[in-house]
């Protein structure tokens, strides 16, 4: 155990280190998984022909300020920022669109181009932990570019809806959707809003009287049951869109209801960041106690010009992978879907086994690229490997003793199945791997 010493007088105190409040560690146990969820995102997304993009953790911190919204909780409260030696004011990223937008910029992927991208990284935010939410977490995001009508807005839902299906709780989630209009709506909108909540401004907490007059929108987005009366009556900015809007949405909305995929419109469906215009829809669950959001996304085609860009239309989301975890443990035979950390471990008995049996476990690797194999390592008896190899997770144990180096053969165990043991030649063993573990997958 690592240990720091601290000196209080003559006193020495030792203290054991711990991880960064709300950022965790990921066992050995929990990691087959996130593996297989990252899997089954790269396949779901490359079926769509996105593409991948890695960004810095590290950014400007006034790419944020200046994407999300100065007047967001993101901004005013979780940031984590800090000014560097060499006076520069850098964020981690707490999230990344802001970063995906400023990365095709800078390199010319944007303008007069059509892109679907995708990312998955850490991401961080200082705000209160909770099971499922972390200051240093996990997200995966889509986002497109370049294309204007709802039928990409129609993809992004389309590929986020094949997801669920693919991890096997579709049946779990419901499909939220609202538009906020353009950029000239939605300002006209917020005066009406603003009126509004004026007339009752006693009955408002704290967070909104103080977006009142910089972000009315996010009253709509309140979690604080006082208010919910006062929110339903407030006015629709359905009521208020623009045509263009109207169109996009309900030809969105027909897109949706041919390919099958159930819906519910939710008037009052903002978005915490600033950055959003029209469409705009979060994948939330019940699953996980309190109704959660597990994915969230939207159109936000004014970003990349408020960046630095030309105008460009874009849509997209992102979702937080811890909740999407959490979902996966809930689904029934899930461990069956998870590969092995091992396939095959090799017991090695007797010193001439141990000397040779390392060349024949390389010698394995490179006839079978594919397969995970495990040396014991450590020495012990017969029981005690065959105990390792059991508690490995294996398939199989690969016996070599003195005999069997002598004769160039090595004893076959079926660990998970009632067969026979058999002894093989070193060319028999490399036919015989591949047809007993191509069932294990």
């Amino acid at each position: 155990m690592r240990v720091y010493f601290t000196a209080i007088g003559k006193s020495i105190l030792a203290k054991a280190f711990q991880a960064v409040k709300g950022m965790n560690d990921c066992l050995p146990s929990d990691s087959p998984l996130w593996q297989y969820l990252e899997q089954t995102l790269r396949q779901v997304v490359a079926s769509y022909g996105y593409s991948e993009i890695r960004m810095p953790v590290l950014e400007s911190t006034q790419l944020f300020c200046r994407s999300i919204g100065e007047v967001t909780d993101i901004v005013e409260k979780e940031m984590y920022t800090f000014v560097d030696r060499g006076e520069d004011s850098l964020t981690l990223r707490p999230e990344g669109t802001a970063s995906c937008v400023r990365a095709g910029i800078e390199h010319g992927l944007l303008y007069n181009q059509q892109q679907r991208l995708w990312y998955m990284g850490p991401m961080f935010r200082r705000e209160r932990p909770q099971k499922g939410r972390y200051r240093q977490f996990y997200q995966f995001g889509a986002e497109t570019f370049g294309l204007q009508g709802p039928d990409i807005d129609a993809e992004l839902i389309a590929l986020s809806a094949r997801l669920w299906q693919e991890l096997g709780f579709a049946d779990q989630v419901e499909l939220q959707l609202n538009s906020l209009g353009s950029n000239q709506a939605r300002e006209s909108y917020k005066q009406i809003l603003v009126d509004y909540f004026q007339q009752n401004i006693d009955q408002l907490d704290e967070d909104s009287q103080r977006r009142l007059g910089s972000n009315p929108l996010r009253i709509l987005d309140s979690k604080n049951p006082a208010m919910v009366e006062l929110i339903a009556g407030a006015p629709k900015l359905q009521q208020h869109l623009d045509q263009e809007s109207k169109d996009h949405f309900e030809q969105l909305c027909a897109k949706l209801d041919s390919l099958g995929i159930s819906y519910v419109v939710n008037p009052t469906l903002v978005r915490g960041l600033d950055y959003y215009n029209r469409t705009v829809f979060e994948w939330v669950t019940s699953s996980l106690g309190a109704q959660g959001t597990i994915c969230a996304g939207g159109r936000y085609d004014g970003l990349v010009e408020q960046l630095g860009g030309q105008s460009t239309p874009a849509c997209g989301f992102a979702m937080g992978l811890e909740r999407i975890v959490l979902m996966l443990e809930q689904v029934d035979n899930i461990q069956t879907k998870l590969s092995p950390q091992v396939d095959v471990y090799v017991c090695m008995l007797g010193e001439l086994a141990e000397k040779e049996g390392f060349i024949f476990s390389e010698d394995l690797r490179s006839k079978l690229p594919e397969v995970r194999i495990q040396n014991h390592c450590g020495g012990g008896n017969f029981k005690k490997q065959l105990k390792r190899a059991d508690k490995s997770g294996a398939q199989i144990a690969l016996i070599l003793g003195e005999n069997e180096i002598k004769e160039s053969k090595v004893a076959l165990k079926f660990l998970r199945e009632n067969k026979e043991q058999l002894l093989l030649s070193h060319e028999d063993l490399i036919a015989t791997l591949n047809k007993v573990l191509s069932k294990y997958g």
